[in-house]
């Protein structure tokens, strides 16, 4: 069995970890020299803004919807990203880190631990969100496509 672990509107929620007022307000992050949306809340995304939308054009509606603009933090994202899979290596045998967000894990064992694939992921979503603030899908399968699909219904 293999887990993708995918970091829920990832950068959006590395700003909320290190200022909470972002919480529950339509928050977006911008690419290099804020050209475009590349991380939005669901606040944001509520507002049928889609990624990608050019700083410029997202001008007329800050006043409008309240909108939150933040410059990417590469640094602060990398570091939240490493801690991440620091704590998915306390739970499975192998990670495989598949971008800033989304890692690969090897379920293999869980059962023996935590009863099934299932229970050992609920337990890392929880540490996750406990210990870093944030949430994340993990879905579970046979093979890496699957467990893709898996997360996204999740």
């Amino acid at each position: 069995m293999i887990g993708l672990v995918d970091g829920n509107n990832f950068f959006v929620s590395c700003e909320r970890v290190f200022d909470p007022s972002l919480e529950g307000k339509p928050v977006a992050v911008l690419s290099n020299n804020d050209g475009c949306c590349i991380s939005r809340s669901y606040e944001f995304k509520a507002l049928n803004i889609p990624m990608g939308t050019p700083y410029f054009q997202l001008k007329p509606y800050i006043r409008q919807y309240g909108l939150i603009l933040k410059s990417s933090n590469y640094e602060l994202y990398g570091d939240l990203s490493r801690r991440v899979i620091a704590t998915l290596a306390e739970f499975v045998p192998r990670v495989e880190q598949y971008s800033i967000d989304e890692a690969w894990v090897d379920m293999t064992g869980t059962e023996r631990l935590w009863g099934s694939p299932r229970l050992a992921a609920e337990q890392m979503r929880r540490r996750i969100n406990e210990e870093l603030g944030f949430t994340v899908n993990i879905g579970i399968s046979s093979n890496k496509l699957l467990a893709k699909m898996a997360g996204d219904f999740e």
